[in-house]
This record gives C-alpha cells, sequence and structure tokens, in this order.
C-alpha cells in the first residue's frame, strides 16, 4: 500500500461486540505472514485505534435496512463518523489521509471532516477508485483491450447510481475510446446508445449486483481499490495518467463548493489535483449535475440534523 520497503502497522477498531472476529482477522492476517506486516491491534477505543495513524481507512458503516429513510441513514452513520473524525483529529498524526469506504462514502466523509477541525479538509476523501476499477473492468472487453491499456476514464459525483462513469476522453492503447466503441457497435449513435443504457447504468449499480449475486457487499474488491487509492496519493500516479476520487470541491467543473466529490485526479507530492481543462458535453453536464444535487442534498440533510 505504501511502497516495496514501507511496513505497516494495522490498528483494526471494531465495535464491542465485534471485536471477537476482528480478532480473528487478525490471526489470519498473522499466518500470511505478509513480510511488510509489522503488527496487528485491535480495540474498540477510537483514541486508540487512531493514535499516531497516518492513514486511516474508514471501512465501517451502518447499512441501510429495509425501511429506512435516506436522512435517517445519514444520521445513523453520523453517529460512527463524526466520533471517528474528533478521534482522528484529536490523536493522529500530523500527516494523517483519510479515505471513507463505508457507505454513504461522499457524506461519511464530509461528517468525519467537519469534527475534525485542526486537519486540513483536503486530507478527507471518499472511495470513487472502486468505481473506477469497476469501469476499466466493463470497458476493457467492449473495446479488447487489457485494463493497463485503458486511461483517461473519470468517475464524477457520488458514490452512488447517480454516479457518472465518462470515457468521453478515454483511450484503449492510445486510441480514442468513444471511436473504438462506434467502430466496434455499428456506429457513433450505437456506441452513444451503448454507453448510455448499458455501461453507464452497469457501472453505476456494480455494487448492488454483486450484492445480488453473492448475497453480500463486495470486499476483495474494494480492498483492492482501497490500497489503489493510498497508493497513488501517497506514492503519486506518475505517467500512469489520471484516476478517480472524492475529494473536496473547491468549485471545479462547477460542482458546489463544499461537498466531497469525485473528480479526474492525479496525485503529486501526496496531495490530489483535480486535472483541469477538460471539455464537458452536454449529456455529462447533465448527470454529472444530478449527481453533485444529491450530494448537495445529502450535505443539506446533515447539516440540517446538526451532523456537520
Amino acid at each position: 500500500m505504501l511502497g516495496p520497503d514501507t511496513p505497516v502497522r494495522l490498528n483494526l477498531l471494531e465495535i464491542p461486540q465485534g471485536l471477537r472476529a476482528a480478532e480473528g482477522a487478525a490471526l489470519e492476517l498473522q499466518d500470511a505472514a505478509f513480510p511488510l506486516l509489522s503488527h496487528v491491534d485491535v480495540t474498540a477505543d477510537p483514541a486508540s485505534a487512531f493514535t499516531g495513524a497516518n492513514v486511516a481507512l474508514l471501512v465501517g458503516a451502518r447499512p441501510r435496512t429495509a425501511g429506512m429513510e435516506r436522512g435517517d441513514l445519514l444520521e445513523a452513520n453520523g453517529g460512527i463518523f463524526g466520533p471517528q473524525g474528533r478521534a482522528i483529529n484529536d490523536h493522529a498524526a500530523d500527516d494523517v489521509r483519510v479515505v471513507a469506504v463505508g457507505n454513504p462514502a461522499n457524506t461519511n466523509a464530509l461528517i468525519a471532516a467537519s469534527h475534525a477541525p485542526d486537519v486540513p479538509r483536503e486530507r478527507f476523501t471518499a472511495l470513487t477508485r472502486l468505481d473506477h476499477n469497476r469501469a476499466l473492468g466493463q470497458l476493457a472487453p467492449a473495446v479488447d483491450t487489457p485494463v493497463g491499456g485503458i486511461r483517461g476514464v473519470t468517475i464524477w459525483g457520488n458514490h452512488s447510481a447517480t454516479q457518472y462513469p465518462d470515457v468521453a476522453h478515454a483511450t484503449a492503447d492510445g486510441a480514442p475510446v468513444p471511436a473504438l466503441l462506434a467502430a466496434r457497435l455499428g456506429g457513433a449513435d450505437a456506441a452513444r446508445a451503448w454507453l448510455a443504457d448499458e455501461f453507464v447504468p452497469r457501472v453505476a449499480r456494480r455494487g448492488a449486483e454483486v450484492i445480488e449475486v453473492r448475497g453480500s457487499s463486495s470486499v476483495a474488491s474494494a480492498a483492492s481499490a482501497t490500497i489503489d487509492h493510498v497508493h497513488d496519493w501517497v506514492l503519486g500516479t506518475g505517467d500512469r495518467g489520471w484516476t478517480s476520487a472524492a475529494i473536496w470541491s473547491h468549485g471545479e467543473y462547477g460542482v458546489a463548493e463544499g461537498v466531497i466529490s469525485s473528480f479526474p485526479v492525479v496525485s503529486e507530492g501526496g496531495e490530489w489535483h483535480v486535472v483541469e481543462g477538460l471539455e464537458i458535453d452536454e449529456f455529462a453536464r447533465t448527470r454529472i449535475d444530478a449527481s453533485v444535487a444529491e450530494l448537495v442534498d445529502e450535505r443539506e440533510t446533515v447539516r440540517a440534523r446538526g451532523l456537520v
């Protein structure tokens, strides 16, 4: 996660009734004999868990249950991410980087940031690298190119069904993806229809598809994407082009300020930077605006409930 020579000490934070299972996970980590895993501690105390932490992976969240309104879900998660934000503020290392993985990830990250006034808000992010990786996985067979040859995919907005997976600027082995799709599908109109009717919905709803098939949420792919996110944030994206991450908005591309939204980003010097100057067509603008409107609505909901 932090490079081939950087050892990792894990602090696993669990609720008291989950400690036994977390201790079992610690045993498996030990048995795997990872050469860079130096130690694993398990605790139910946020202060202990975040003491000296350089990286905080906020994985646990309250899932939505039948009959639960979205506002109730946000409030329930406020009871998790608010205290974690305070613990990060009071006990984490000065260079702490935070990524919210548990959903609704963007607004959970916002809640945590709001309770950590001494930590720069740019240090709080949410995971849309999983959506980015899902988009690569869906796009690769469509253009007959391994995922490693695809560049320039972007996830915009919220980590929800409103997100917009954008391939307008993507290339596959250097060739423009829209042109490749048009050639393979029988024209530009057919390519646009495939993107709008199949590609975008499937990427956006992939998490629900995984739950339907395996009976529970994504695990390995989410873990892999989280490692990708932190690795690139700390070590840089280099010459691999941009990726996607949900970061604090300063109004780039017309996205409302003060929400945590996904953008095309590169990492340089340990900081995320939005890729500027991309052309946004009318279809993309509509989809981005809809996803950002959801983020604004979530922000106002948690604000009205005193969570931010």
